[in-house]
């Protein structure tokens, strides 16, 4: 992900924290957050997730006139029936895997995210590791870091993503 300009907008953050079922009144009152210690309105930890949104290539964005993963067709928005057919009796096929999954996702705060930054968005490769499971064989972790800078370009979140894919179908 590479974003140049994400605003941090006190709006952003009150709907942020509403979303994700937060009323923690740091998030939105304004008089109440003065009288903390941090002084200020500040966003929810998990809040510079919402960066993605202004990454152009965002996988999960909507783009005219084409399909997305994340539709709404089917519950988890992926295209089943295709994928499942396609991958049928072909484990063995070189580069394909049965599924990837978000494992982990961890966030270094530098600094509280407040209305007012803005900030940029830059991920570099982290390690990669297998492990071997007894019901989707070898498991490939591989690790994303993402340092969030702000407009002085100051290093304010660094998030930490893990993904793991698997490979083979675990059968139900």
């Amino acid at each position: 992900m590479a974003v140049e300009r994400f605003p941090v907008e006190a709006s952003h953050i009150l709907m942020f924290a509403r979303s994700i079922g937060d009323s923690n009144p740091i998030y939105a009152d304004q008089a109440h957050a003065e009288a903390t210690e941090v002084g200020s309105i500040i966003a929810p930890p998990t809040f510079a997730q919402a960066s993605a949104q202004f990454d152009p290539d965002y996988f999960l964005r909507p783009k005219d006139g084409q399909k997305w993963f994340g539709s709404g067709a089917t519950a988890s928005g992926t295209l089943i029936k295709e994928t499942a057919e396609s991958s049928k009796g072909d484990d063995k096929k070189s580069g394909s895997s049965a599924g990837g999954l978000h494992a982990e996702q961890h966030f270094t705060y530098h600094r509280h995210l407040k209305p007012g930054d803005v900030l940029s968005a830059e991920t570099k490769p982290g390690e990669s590791w297998e492990k071997e499971s007894k019901r989707a064989g070898v498991l490939k972790f591989n690790e994303s870091i993402t340092e969030y800078r702000d407009q002085d370009g100051e290093l304010v979140v660094t998030a930490r993503s893990v993904g793991v894919v698997t490979e083979k179908v675990i059968e139900q």
